[in-house]
């Protein structure tokens, strides 16, 4: 029986066959008895390119991906799965998760479907295609921490495809800042100086004065603002001033409330209130007033700032009222107001209870963090001028 040779006399293996054109072609059954086909221009590795072709892996290199495949019950072709049907179905068996995550999930299913990386099928998203995606959604102007967030789905869902055997390979498996810019913005603390600025001139407008007191209290405590509008008047023990963070409150998208437990393991702690903190509550719980019918969400009532509609305020209201502050302030003063939300409280709080000396361990039970790294991560943030002065303290024993 004459073997089939190829146009430089090689034999050619069972399968293999070379077009008229010179390219090579192999034949091969999936593992669901489907006649599959495979090209290349190439042989062998060796085998020199026809001039103008692009380079590409040769056919039996590729019949080795192919056998090494069937071998392992690879899938073929991932099940034609897409990338939004992968994604999809990662989510699905996302149970219980809080509402900021399941937002965040329907926001990449939602960009996927407008995107044509969102239909391709995921055997074949390289992880070249991978990283073109992310660098044209931060050029279509997503900023990093979007990106990163996006990433945060798109990767653990091909890792799922890779465990179920339907890719060989998880294309998301790269460091995002090694692909992308990262322009984030690192939200700073401000110093105690505009601390007092700001608090200064809230306290004396006749329109912001009614949220002084609020403000005082998430510079001054740290409280997330999440945690903050959850607060209810069983929460304030006005006996022993202590503060009894256990929930958060959240809005959804659909205008829904709900109580969720603190963000983070160590979120749920009792903070004590200096004489300053607990004469803000007293001032707030007075000022109150008492709605005909009080709002209940979860079990929760007694809530301390409703707004028109008798609802509690959310973190939404609180961060327009900062935006508001400080663009009256910077319409008046010179020297401009640097952006102040109720992050940035929260941050300068850590940051000043950090330059105090006040011991790590302490500081992330007050601040409610799971991870002493991000405490520590807020010592970082000291600059020269504090350095400056710490030093002076040891040396002069102080």
């Amino acid at each position: 029986m004459n073997k089939r040779r190829d146009n430089k006399n090689r034999v050619l293996r069972s399968g293999e066959s070379q077009r008229k054109d010179g390219r090579y072609a192999y034949k091969y059954t999936d593992m669901t008895g489907q006649t599959q086909f495979v090209y290349s221009w190439k042989l062998e590795t060796a085998d020199k390119l026809p001039e103008g072709k692009r380079d590409c892996l040769s056919l039996r290199e590729k019949e080795k991906q192919i056998l090494r495949d069937i071998n392992d019950q690879i899938v073929p072709r991932g099940g034609e799965m897409t990338v939004l049907e992968l994604v999809q179905k990662y989510i699905l068996q996302k149970m219980g998760v809080r509402h900021n995550t399941e937002a965040g999930y329907k926001t990449v299913v939602n960009i996927l479907k407008k995107e044509k990386f969102g239909g391709m099928r995921i055997d074949r998203v390289k992880i070249s295609d991978a990283k073109c995606w992310l660098i044209q959604l931060q050029k279509n102007g997503r900023g990093y921490s979007s990106i990163h967030s996006i990433r945060g789905v798109l990767r653990p869902a091909f890792q799922m495809a890779v465990d179920d055997d339907l890719i060989r390979k998880n294309p998301f498996e790269f460091q995002l800042a090694t692909v992308i810019v990262n322009d984030s913005v690192t939200r700073e603390a401000i110093s105690r100086k505009q601390e007092r600025a700001f608090l200064d001139f809230i306290q004396n407008d006749k329109h912001f004065c009614q949220y002084y007191d609020g403000i005082y209290i998430l510079f001054k405590t740290g409280l997330r603002i999440s945690e903050f509008v959850g607060l209810t008047l069983s929460d304030l023990d006005m006996k022993n001033c202590t503060i009894d963070v256990n929930h958060q409150l959240q809005r959804k998208s659909n205008m829904e409330y709900i109580i969720e437990e603190p963000k983070t393991s160590n979120g749920t702690r009792v903070l004590p209130m200096t004489d300053d903190v607990y004469a803000c509550f007293e001032r707030i719980i007075a000022s109150r007033k008492k709605p005909k019918v009080e709002p209940m969400i979860g079990g929760k009532c007694g809530f301390l700032y409703l707004d028109k509609n008798g609802m509690p305020m959310v973190a939404l209201h609180w961060e327009k009222y900062f935006q508001h502050i400080c663009q009256k302030y910077n319409k008046i003063y010179k020297v401009e107001m640097p952006k102040v939300t109720p992050h940035v409280c929260r941050h300068t709080y850590c940051s000043n209870m950090a330059k105090s000396g006040m011991n790590p361990k302490t500081l992330q039970y007050l601040m409610g963090h799971s991870d002493i790294g991000v405490t520590l991560n807020t010592y970082t943030h000291i600059g020269y001028d504090d350095a400056k002065e710490e030093l002076k303290r040891v040396v002069n024993g102080e």
